[in-house]
């Protein structure tokens, strides 16, 4: 099977809409980012990011298809013109070159659903975030996102070490207080600044005790959860990082791309942790 023919299978498993309007293919995200597509698929590896140490543990493996979640040249919308005399892009451009990999980014069709036994439609993203970490039974939002869980008791540093060990990371930052039992906790999204006072609001009414979070400023819901934690409102907020908090639903297709692409060896690689950690002694 060629590679294009993959994409397209895995793109009419995927529900292909958003707000009842089909996928705008001349405006999605979802495009082929690199490589010739025309030729046979040997096997596929699914990331959330094609890094340079992805692309070879690929051909290692002998996969000439990398499923990745995000961008692969650094800015939104993958443009590489203007990177032309960029050292770095050479030398990725090179490798892909030299493996003859393609890289095909699944982002808004998976974020637009993948079906469950019922026929209904998940965010496959979500979904596959709540299964790699166990926590379908502490789901209490029945939405098309799966990001609202609730557990008996338990400190925020539970729950910390629990995502660094089902997710291989290295560590996490914790703001507010890192002893506090909580029960209701939140995935949320991208907390940049325009929709932060919204997101405070939401913590407050729905009575949010911790929160995982891709992007999070300093100057908004952060100093929130600290004052709510120093003023005995304990709360905290578990700050992931965007990719370390989405890969796992990468990491989840296995689960299905194997009904979609027939006999063709699939599997995950991780990303890697974009973050270390120098602790003080």
């Amino acid at each position: 099977m060629k590679i294009i023919e993959v994409i397209e299978r895995i793109k009419k498993y995927h529900l292909g809409s958003v707000n009842g309007q089909p996928i705008d293919e001349s405006k999605t995200r979802d495009k082929i980012l690199y490589g010739d597509a025309s030729q046979e698929c040997s096997g596929i590896v699914t990331t959330c990011y094609a890094s340079s140490d992805v692309i070879r543990e690929a051909q290692k493996r002998g996969a000439n298809l990398i499923i990745v979640h995000e961008a692969l040249f650094w800015n939104h919308g993958d443009h590489q013109e203007w990177l032309a005399d960029n050292n770095v892009f050479k030398a990725k451009k090179k490798l892909l070159d030299d493996t003859k990999i393609v890289v095909w980014r699944d982002h808004d069709y998976i974020h637009s659903g993948i079906p469950l036994a019922d026929g209904s439609y998940v965010d496959g993203i979500f979904y596959g975030v709540m299964k790699v970490l166990g926590w379908e039974e502490y789901l209490i939002d029945e939405g098309f996102r799966p990001m609202t869980f609730k557990f008996p008791k338990r400190t925020v540093t539970s729950i910390a070490k629990e995502l660094i060990e089902k997710t291989n990371l290295n560590g996490l930052r914790i703001t507010g207080d890192p002893n506090a039992e909580v029960e209701k906790l939140k995935i949320v999204s991208h907390i940049m600044g325009p929709a932060d006072n919204d997101m405070i609001k939401m913590i407050e009414q729905e009575k949010i005790d911790v929160i995982i979070t891709l992007e999070i400023t300093d100057y908004t819901v952060s100093e929130y959860i600290r004052d709510s934690a120093m003023l005995d409102h304990p709360r905290a907020a578990i700050n992931m990082g965007h990719f370390n908090t989405e890969e796992p639903g990468m990491e989840y297709m296995l689960e299905y791309l194997p009904k979609i692409v027939g006999e063709i060896p699939v599997s995950y690689v991780q990303s890697g942790d974009a973050y270390q950690f120098i602790l003080n002694d």
